[in-house]
């Protein structure tokens, strides 16, 4: 796993479809997170419902954030913070081949023993300043370094990235580049520019 990895945002159900066509129609997200802090629960299957067949259509892989009974219901990913549910949980839940990621914030501690339980990729951050989650304090990049250095799945980086400032996050040895805002706050016909964009960066950047 390699590259942009998107998260929803809250815009409204048909617009935010439409954006993630935009998006996932260049072939050049690496995953797509589900996460949709302001639709009620009953609503949210129905909405994962149709991301899921988007990701089906272009071969994304799909991943549920913070709740593995919704992930486990579709039969998707599950992207757990550390207050959502255990990994060894998720591994004997979900179906084999379904991604499983983990929030460690700044702490290689809590990226080992994810590891350790069986996650796929672990995510640290919040790198930059971000609108999404005002409370999370920045993460440097010496992090991603260890991180990369030290473990076998892939360095998830999140929080305020964009194209101009994550060329040195990725260098650093992130893997994926997290972003809800440089893609979904666009419009539909600007997003497969930008994704483009990404890929650019990704492709042109070494890891260090």
């Amino acid at each position: 796993m390699r590259g942009l990895y998107l998260i929803t945002n809250d815009d409204p159900m048909e617009l935010l479809v439409q954006k993630l066509e935009a998006a996932l129609a260049t072939r050049q997200i690496a995953i797509l997170q589900y996460r949709r802090k302001k639709t009620a629960r009953q609503h949210q299957p129905q909405e994962v419902a149709r991301i899921k067949l988007l990701c089906e259509k272009y071969q994304t892989p799909f991943v549920i954030n913070d709740s593995l009974a919704l992930a486990e219901q579709f039969g998707v990913g599950v992207h757990l913070g550390q207050d959502d549910g255990d990994i060894a949980d998720a591994v004997t839940r979900l179906q084999g081949g379904a991604i499983i990621g983990r929030t460690c914030l700044d702490s290689i501690a809590l990226a080992e023993q994810a590891i350790a339980a069986g996650a796929d990729y672990v995510a640290f951050g919040a790198i930059y300043a971000t609108a999404s989650k005002p409370e999370a304090g920045q993460v440097g990049l010496d992090i991603l370094r260890q991180a990369s250095q030290q473990f076998n799945v892939p360095i998830c980086a999140i929080g305020g990235l964009s194209v101009e400032n994550s060329a040195a996050v990725i260098a650093a040895g992130a893997d994926l580049c997290a972003v809800i805002s440089d893609i979904l706050g666009r419009s539909v016909e600007d997003i497969p520019a930008r994704v483009a964009a990404w890929a650019h960066v990704f492709a042109e950047t070494a890891t260090y």
